[in-house]
């Protein structure tokens, strides 16, 4: 096989943390190779730099056998040798049409045209082949804000792939896609392979590496591991060789005790940007001591339902009772001092404040409480010894309270948001809003384990997710969404009809009907 792509000893410093400690990567013409790790291993950032968004510190790239290591090459350069990248965090214009986008920067001209104008028909035709050949359903028209989360990845893919891309790299790829999405994607995955193009998949979930890769990669602390065939490896030895310890895939549900109801929704309405998302008259209720699901292929009104129990969200008819108290349409800080806490499904965008320390964020619900402040003045000190204590009980890496949010690890990231609210006072209901989305396996385990024993604790959780494992591992009882309407209810008992699931999930057996 063609070897096209070799990363040999490469070194990468950032503040606070060297992402890269002397790894490789290599690459074959017309392979899937996975490259896995814990969040903070470097796997990303061994890719920003094949694409040229990082600069290197030390070590080499070569590109089909010629090195191409230094400050010259940029993402444009890859772009011109035919690497392409989809990240985890789409880069989309969402007021932009699909079309619009999948252009942008690159976008052809008529010729003989006096002045300059796009070609929109000719671009349409270049388009065309990509939809037909790998089986990507977009629509071109429509503006990415009214798209699925799953055809905003094929939009950028398509993207990369009108740009010449032959090497694509995928940054998590299925982190914001249900099972059905995974699969289409595989297939599609699949076809490009079989086209001689080659395909780095960056992930977490050991299932779908095992299921779509010829060979796996593993880091972990910066460092390169190993290269290992997926034929010759069991799912358990890749999780060792990841986090460095043996570790159990599936979270043990512990059986519920279930007490008086904690949350009431009765018969709501949500508006959406989105029609299929709204909230259509649905009710359901969570109970002291358990965990209910709420599963559904993303863009049915999961977000919707949630911010609006959340305080985040207006509801337009309906009630919600929290405790018994009816906290429809007060503020998120009023809901909050009701005794909800709330992880929620944007770490980036409500879950933290990038520009400040690890501890601003722990302990920012319960600043203005005693013995975080007194009288208006904070306590600074008492704020940075809980801060460790969390930093410890949640095994945030780097511990130090004092570094920056914004300098940390998806993972990492997502345990200061868990650490601060399931380590919050007075809490009676937890609403998980895709929890462990785009972290890895460790850390899954942990925050798993963390929402199983908030249930123990008497807490009522709802948990909100897209990762039917997660849902499955964890609730007690599931309801399915879609178009905004309940269309079924499942108990979680030992074995449950994944089938059936699916069915709901895609419309059938609509309860509200």
């Amino acid at each position: 096989m063609e070897k096209i792509v070799e990363m040999n000893n490469i070194h990468k410093q950032f503040p606070y943390v060297k992402a890269v400690d002397g790894a490789r990567f290599d690459l074959y013409k017309g392979e899937i190779h996975s490259l896995i790790g814990e969040n903070g291993a470097g796997k990303s950032t061994m890719m920003k730099i094949l694409y040229g968004m990082y600069e290197i510190d030390d070590g080499e790239i070569i590109l089909s056998g010629e090195r191409v290591t230094d400050h010259k090459y940029t993402t444009h350069t890859a772009i011109e040798r035919g690497v392409g990248m989809v990240h985890q965090e789409f880069m989309l214009v969402k007021e932009m049409t699909v079309l619009e986008n999948i252009i942008l920067g690159s976008e052809p001209t008529k010729k003989g045209s006096r002045n300059v104008a796009i070609d929109f028909e000719a671009a349409r035709e270049k388009i065309k082949f990509y939809i037909e050949n790998y089986h990507m359903a977009v629509h071109l028209e429509k503006k990415v804000t009214n798209i699925s989360v799953g055809e905003m990845q094929r939009v950028e893919i398509i993207k990369a792939l009108y740009r010449g891309a032959d090497i694509l790299i995928l940054d998590e790829p299925t982190a914001v896609l249900t099972p059905q999405e995974a699969d289409q994607l595989f297939e599609i995955l699949n076809e490009m392979r079989k086209d001689g193009k080659t395909i780095v998949f960056i992930s977490h979930k050991l299932k779908e590496v095992m299921k779509i890769s010829d060979r796996v990669s593993v880091m972990r602390a910066g460092k390169y591991i190993t290269t290992v065939k997926q034929s010759e490896i069991t799912m358990e030895e890749l999780a060792e060789l990841m986090i460095g310890r043996k570790v159990f895939l599936n979270t043990k549900r512990t059986p519920p005790k279930e007490g008086e109801v904690v949350l009431e929704v009765k018969n709501i309405f949500v508006p959406s940007e989105r029609e299929l998302s709204k909230i259509r008259g649905i009710s359901f209720n969570v109970r002291k001591g358990e965990v209910v699901g709420v599963a559904g292929v993303d863009g049915n009104g999961q977000s919707e339902l949630g911010e609006a129990i959340a305080g985040l969200r207006r509801v337009e008819k309906g009630q919600i009772l929290l405790g018994g108290e009816d906290i429809t349409n007060k503020s998120a800080l009023q809901v909050r001092r009701n005794g909800l806490v709330h992880i929620p499904e944007d770490r980036n965008d409500r879950g933290l404040n990038g520009t400040h320390t690890f501890a601003d964020n722990m302990l920012a619900a319960e600043i203005r409480n005693h013995p975080y402040s007194r009288l208006g003045v904070v306590n600074s000190k008492k704020i940075m010894e809980e801060a460790w204590k969390r930093s410890e009980k949640f095994d945030i890496r780097p511990r130090d309270p004092s570094n920056i949010a914004g300098s940390l690890s998806g993972g990492n990231a997502q345990k200061i948001v868990v650490a601060r609210e399931l380590g919050a006072a007075g809490k009676r209901f937890l609403l998980a809003a895709q929890p462990t989305r785009g972290i890895d396996i460790g850390n899954i385990e942990g925050i798993r384990k963390m929402i199983d024993q908030a249930k123990v604790e008497g807490v009522a959780v709802l948990l909100i997710s897209a990762d039917l494992d997660e849902i499955m591992s964890l609730a007690d009882r599931i309801i399915v969404l879609y178009e905004g309407r309940i269309t079924g209810e499942l108990v979680n008992e030992e074995w449950i009809d994944e089938g059936k699931l699916g069915y709901m999930m895609m419309g059938g057996g609509d309860k509200n009907e």
